[in-house]
């Protein structure tokens, strides 16, 4: 299987580096954009099944590892 992780800054946390990035599409001329958030992907690939055990170990690897549960949230995407 093969999973995406996606993190990204609890709406409550400043981002500075989606405040840049937001600014630098303004300058471009992407007046259009808010709320630029900045975050990071994990992929990789397991071996085994979706179950609820598995997605229980995957929240906790999420928390503990891929995520600081204080500032930022996560989610994930499990394809085959």
């Amino acid at each position: 299987m093969k999973i995406t992780v996606f993190v990204t800054p609890k709406k409550n946390v400043l981002d500075p580096q989606g405040a840049a990035v937001g600014h630098a599409m303004h300058s471009l001329g992407f007046t259009s954009a808010a709320n630029v958030r900045v975050g990071k992907t994990v992929e990789f690939e397991v071996e085994g099944q979706d179950t609820p055990e598995f997605r229980a170990s995957l929240d906790k690897l999420c928390q503990d590892l891929l995520s600081n549960p204080v500032i930022e949230d996560f989610r994930y995407e499990i394809g085959a």
